[in-house]
């Protein structure tokens, strides 16, 4: 295993995730003010991000996050969440992470973005990228989208603006880490994906970690790029009723997902995490057949 990060790298990812979710919030908002279509209400204002610091001390644990949350006429629900938590593992918890076995204490932060659009002919999307620190330290993310109505154009972008992020790292990673995200992003119980897939990645431990910290960069840069392009290609279209119970229904796959197998919010709870940050995840309306 590589050596732990230093405060200064420690800092310059908590800034990097923090600017992120400013670039992140101003594109969404951006979509909100540029909607024409069947969203576009006479009494309803263009979303905008609410903003709302959370701080952590319980049995010496420590340290917050901002949640950032929007409910438009785009996105029905999105969250750009950024949090830096540290403390110690639990006795039971400690043996899964690596470098905790013989050190308890654990440094994370991170950023996560889940949006949840208004029509349904727009795909819902996660992206997230993080940076751990026990004995050792590692960066890890991924993003990947969830259409109710594929489109065959959004997916190839979408894949495309990941590969040439995954490209700048790795000629081969990317075929590793779709794969990685194929598998992830999948219900068992159901015998399906969540989606259409992204890219996944734990782990990231190379050598080089300012090279780590440029591809994780890059990752929150094409997902960017690429995300709000499909919103504002979709998000003026009409949609039918029927198209709405079909994503209120595949809304209900992502909850199954999210509290069954996800292991982002299962760090978050056994952590002592902000309970409301780690459930922005799920949609604001959904329903099962």
């Amino acid at each position: 295993m590589n050596s732990a990060p230093n405060e200064r790298e420690k800092e310059r990812a908590v800034t990097w995730f923090n600017d992120l979710r400013d670039q992140l919030c101003a594109a969404l908002e951006g979509l909100e003010d540029a909607v024409t279509g069947p969203n576009q209400t006479s009494d309803q204002a263009p979303g905008r991000f609410e903003r709302t610091a959370w701080q952590r001390q319980p049995g010496g644990q420590a340290g917050g996050g901002v949640m950032a949350v929007m409910r438009g006429r785009v996105m029905e629900k999105v969250g750009v969440n950024v949090s830096t938590v540290w403390g110690t593992f639990s006795d039971e918890f400690r043996g899964e992470i690596p470098g905790a076995a013989e050190d308890p204490r654990f440094w994370a932060s991170g950023i996560s973005l889940v949006a949840h659009p208004c029509s349904p002919l727009v795909p819902a999307a996660h992206m997230n990228t993080r940076l751990i620190v026990t004995t050792t330290g590692w960066f890890g993310g991924g993003c990947d989208l969830t259409p109710v109505v594929p489109d065959a154009a959004d997916n190839e972008s979408f894949h495309a603006t990941l590969k040439r992020a995954c490209d700048s790292y790795d000629a081969e990673c990317y075929g590793r880490f779709k794969a990685w995200c194929d598998d992830y992003f999948y219900l068992p119980h159901r015998g399906e994906p969540r989606g259409v897939g992204g890219i996944f990645f734990d782990r990231l431990d190379s050598a080089e970690r300012e090279r780590d910290f440029a591809f994780i960069q890059e990752v929150g840069r094409a997902f960017l790029d690429v995300y709000p392009a499909i919103v504002g290609r979709r998000m003026d279209a009409a949609w039918s009723a029927e198209q709405r119970r079909q994503q209120l229904v595949k809304r209900g796959r992502y909850v199954e997902f999210n509290l069954l197998h996800d292991r982002g919010t299962r760090f978050g709870l056994m952590t002592g995490g902000n309970t409301e940050a780690i459930l922005m995840s799920l949609p604001p309306m959904v329903t099962w057949p």
